[in-house]
């Protein structure tokens, strides 16, 4: 196993999609950074999740990941939500926005 696991909020699952993703350790997360750790994590087909993405930018950070908070969580959302329409090829609908904001998958 990578020592993707030694950055804080990282379990076994987010580092296994992060080397699949092709961020093979805790080295290249922190060169990449989380905003485009995320961007390859959706390239390689994992589902987006807002949680996922500030989890990853809290643990980069050394915080924990329920830290992020009022106007650093509303600014991060908005750099997620900017990421992920640039990795689709339709805009969302308003029940995918919907569904993206109370944090459930979409349909496929």
């Amino acid at each position: 196993m990578s020592d993707l696991t030694t950055i804080p909020n990282i379990g076994p699952a987010t580092a296994r999609a992060l080397v699949a993703a092709g961020i093979p350790d805790a080295a290249a997360l922190r060169r990449c950074g989380a905003h485009e750790a995320y961007r390859a994590l959706l390239a390689a087909g994992e589902r987006p999740h807002f949680i996922g993405y500030y989890v990853l930018h809290m643990g980069l950070q050394g915080r924990p990941w329920n830290d992020c908070r009022g106007e650093e969580k509303a600014a991060l959302r908005r750099r997620f939500d900017a990421l992920v329409a640039e990795t689709r090829a339709a805009p969302l609908s308003a029940i995918e926005a919907a569904l993206d904001r109370i944090g459930l998958p979409r349909p496929r």
